[in-house]
């Protein structure tokens, strides 16, 4: 049965596992850099140009997230082939990216990035598992890293068009469509790489198994991962803002983005060596130690230094997360590990739906930020310890 599915994925994929891997990178470019965080870098540009106040933008930011979770339910109601996921949702993101720019009205910004949210979850689990499903057939493990890189260097690389755009005296209109433009073009290079494929591996042996039963470690997992999506996106919404309080307008808080894409990229694909000599949970848990210090700097030195500092950190850490907490969930449940990543996606939208939403409920007359980032910062550090149990004999069957 194996060497058949083997033989299978081998003949969709083309044998090509570079042109996969990259194909994957370029397709969470998309979907995360643009769909889930463009927002990021356009926020100071529309503050200023746009007539948008912080408490609006947590709503638009809110609705993206609401989005994400509405897209991560889909597939487990809907059965699907991951290739029309990905076609459909990147194509959605392009033109809801470009209808940014074309609209100047709060509840037409809200839908389009509720549709991008809902379009950039599909990518996410449509690339993830067609990547995952082919390239583990040549047991290359920095290949799957490489695709996932692509969340830090979409991220680096909407930053740098920001930066671009605004040294040209472009405003945040402009931004949206060169980046709905960009979207749209990069999505129609790696089309025929998520086409159809000839012969499609038997999954009929899955169906009929046994229901998963919810034991105390797979509630832990599903807990720390909302935690975790409620700690890193206060900082990954709001970065260039509080960057930019904290140089007091100067032009250089730009750069806050990009450093932050960078350090996700680097680290993405240092996460498989890590892997290796720490294994999944302690290198989860040290994450969380290293993004609740990266979260706090700039509360207690508020300075920039701090929130550049708090870039990196956050930066270099959520994607390990990401990687390390869902193929934790193999071990966890077993045949049913897609049940609980289902689970864990939900609880990180919740999280992340949150955040936003706090810290506007948390300014007293200014763009004040520090009670959001207590809250998450507590959390994550008090999340290491559930992180350092587990239960035994676990029913993964």
């Amino acid at each position: 049965m194996n060497t058949a599915r083997t033989s299978t994925i081998k003949t969709t994929s083309s044998s090509h596992p570079i042109r996969t891997a990259l194909a994957g990178l370029v397709a969470l470019a998309v979907a995360m850099g643009v769909g889930r965080f463009a927002f990021t870098p356009i926020l100071p540009m529309m503050l200023t140009d746009a007539g948008l106040t912080l408490e609006r933008a947590g709503w638009l930011a809110s609705s993206n997230y609401v989005g994400y979770l509405i897209g991560a339910m889909i597939p487990v109601f809907i059965r699907a082939r991951p290739e029309p996921m990905v076609r459909a949702g990147l194509i959605l993101i392009g033109m809801t990216t470009l209808a940014m720019g074309l609209s100047h009205v709060l509840v037409v910004w809200m839908a389009m990035r509720l549709l991008a949210g809902i379009s950039s979850a599909l990518v996410l689990i449509g690339v993830s598992g067609w990547c995952i499903e082919r390239l583990a057939v040549y047991q290359r493990p920095l290949l799957t890293s490489l695709v996932f890189s692509g969340v830090g260097v979409g991220i680096a690389a909407a930053g740098m068009a920001c930066i671009g755009l605004t040294r040209y005296n472009a405003g945040s209109t402009m931004a949206w469509i060169w980046l709905g433009i960009a979207s749209l073009v990069l999505a129609g290079l790696v089309w025929s790489c998520f086409s159809a494929p000839r012969a499609v591996a038997s999954t009929a042996g899955s169906i009929h198994e046994q229901r998963f039963r919810w034991n105390a470690d797979a509630i832990r997992l599903v807990c720390c991962y909302g935690i975790f999506g409620f700690g890193y996106i206060i900082p990954a919404t709001y970065l260039p803002v509080m960057t930019k309080n904290a140089l007091h307008g100067s032009s250089a808080f730009v750069w806050s983005w990009p450093v932050f894409g960078i350090a996700a990229a680097v680290a993405t694909l240092s996460v498989a060596a890590l892997r290796q000599r720490m294994g999944n949970r302690s290198l989860w848990a040290a994450s969380h130690w290293v993004m609740a210090i990266g979260i706090l700097l700039p509360v207690v030195w508020p300075n920039v230094v701090t929130v550049f500092a708090a870039a990196l950190l956050v930066g270099a850490t959520f994607m390990v997360i990401t990687l390390v907490a869902l193929q934790e969930a193999k071990p966890v449940a077993g045949n049913h590990a897609t049940v609980l990543i289902a689970a864990m996606t939900c609880a990180f939208a919740i999280g992340q739906i949150v955040g936003p939403l706090m810290v506007r409920s948390g300014r007293e007359g200014g763009d004040d930020f520090s009670t959001g980032l207590i809250i998450a910062s507590l959390l994550l550090a008090c999340s290491t310890l559930l992180l350092k149990r587990t239960t035994p004999n676990l029913c993964a069957n």
